[in-house]
């Protein structure tokens, strides 16, 4: 999550259906998140693995 700070994914939407005549709409959702967040949680899988070990 540090390195790619997002992805997009498509879906596509009927727009008209008339008998064999389709028309479909593709819309691109964009997914993105801050580099920090890949940070915490690299810290808290850190923590996580340092507090483990007994």
């Amino acid at each position: 999550m540090i390195v790619y700070t997002g992805f997009s994914y498509v879906t596509k939407d009927k727009v008209v259906d008339l008998g064999p005549i389709e028309i479909n709409a593709e819309t691109n959702h964009p997914v993105q998140w801050s580099p920090i967040v890949g940070v915490v949680l690299l810290v808290g899988g850190l923590v996580v693995f340092a507090t483990g070990k007994k």
